[in-house]
């Protein structure tokens, strides 16, 4: 039984000869549908259109663009470059073979051709490229579908994050254009040390993103901290600072909690735990609430830190007025070594003015009158 035709599969002869055309195409047409061309131009055109050849038959001996030419041709283009090319010639020498094979052929017949021969040999590169074809298709769908899974997994993320940083904002009606400073500062200070021999090895492009992503959890400790001390218009006495030094641990115990429901000790949430406990450390060791000194605050938290620290005395609040950018810049520069790790205060005070412009597109809705340079002390123990 015939297959219908559009079950078929297309072969496109190649030859300059009427004679060969009419040979090969009565071989093949109780199994295959054929298209035929007389050169190279016409081969190139058709292979390109629409529907594809699934084989080509190609000549080699041809006037003017010879069939070594086509076959090149036909690998260079994308379109064309996975049909295969069989070789039917008179040209029998190991060299032409090898430059058969050289430019993209599958195979090689020598004329006058054997149809047994053919026949076998189509067959078999037809089967090559169903199967081949069959793993393209199964694999770009594959491709796809992970490229789907990630986003979804992605826009999972963004949502637990924002749903959890959306609770620090519920306290506090000033923490929303903070949260959205902090993340783009955070951003632009991993950005500068990712080719830092001190950093290179962490700052990834992807973790350099999920920093982005997990800056707005820092604070998110706070939600347990009684209104009389988170909104006090005034200096915390000792014990409630003590009592505001929770927020860290409370943060870091409620990220925790959430990565247990996700089935898995380290989530993408682990960065956002590292900077909810440890954004409150200090170089020296004098930070709380582990006392963490040097290399043993981890990178997200030391860039935290001085994010958190600039937009604290950048900006108003209940408790204090704003500083003006040159003197939260000084006051930063002042802890370098101190309270911040010097390398990410370098990449600060390079970052200055883009500090700047960041601080003005996310500006809080009123300004306030600048605070004294002695503000930062302030500034971090109500932080």
């Amino acid at each position: 039984m015939i297959p219908a035709d559009t079950q078929r599969p297309t072969i496109l002869i190649v030859d300059d000869t009427p004679d060969n055309l009419a040979l090969m195409s009565a071989l093949l047409r109780d199994t295959c549908r054929t298209k035929v061309a007389t050169g190279g131009k016409k081969a190139l055109a058709i292979a390109a259109g629409e529907p594809q050849p699934d084989l080509i038959l190609l000549d080699i001996m041809m006037p003017g663009m010879d069939g070594y030419e086509v076959c090149r041709r036909l690998k260079a283009d994308p379109r064309t470059a996975g049909i295969p090319v069989i070789f039917l010639t008179a040209r029998t020498d190991v060299e032409d073979e090898q430059r058969g094979f050289d430019v993209g052929g599958v195979d090689y017949i020598a004329k006058p051709v054997s149809p047994p021969i053919v026949s076998a040999r189509v067959r078999t590169h037809l089967a090559l490229k169903q199967a081949q074809d069959f793993l393209r298709d199964r694999n770009d769908f594959l491709e796809a579908e992970v490229r789907r899974r990630m986003r979804e997994v992605s826009a999972v993320q963004d949502a637990t994050i924002l749903a959890m940083a959306s609770l620090a904002e519920t306290r506090d009606e000033e923490t929303g254009n903070h949260i959205r400073r902090t993340q783009n500062y955070v951003r632009e200070l991993a950005l500068a040390l990712r080719a830092h021999p001190r950093f290179s090895a962490y700052l990834t492009e992807a973790r350099i993103e999920l920093l982005y992503k997990s800056a707005p959890l820092h604070d998110i400790g706070k939600v347990g901290i009684p209104d009389r001390i988170l909104r006090k218009p005034g200096r915390l006495d000792p014990a409630e600072f003590e009592i505001m030094k929770r927020h860290t641990t409370l943060g870091f115990e409620a990220i925790r909690a959430a990565e247990g429901m996700l089935g898995t000790p380290e989530s993408f949430l682990a960065c956002a735990r590292e900077i909810a406990r440890s954004h409150q450390e200090q170089w020296d060791g004098s930070g709380y609430p582990d006392g963490l000194a040097g290399e043993a605050i981890p990178i997200p938290a030391r860039l935290m830190a001085v994010a958190d620290v600039y937009d604290a005395l950048i900006s108003r609040r209940v408790y204090k007025p704003a500083l003006p950018h040159e003197l939260a810049v000084a006051e930063i520069l002042a802890g370098r070594g101190s309270h911040f790790d010097p390398d990410v205060v370098d990449a600060f005070a390079a970052l200055a003015e883009r500090f700047r412009e960041i601080a003005l597109r996310y500006a809080d809705p009123e300004g306030g009158e600048p605070a004294p340079a002695t503000a930062l002390d302030s500034a971090l123990r109500r932080r």
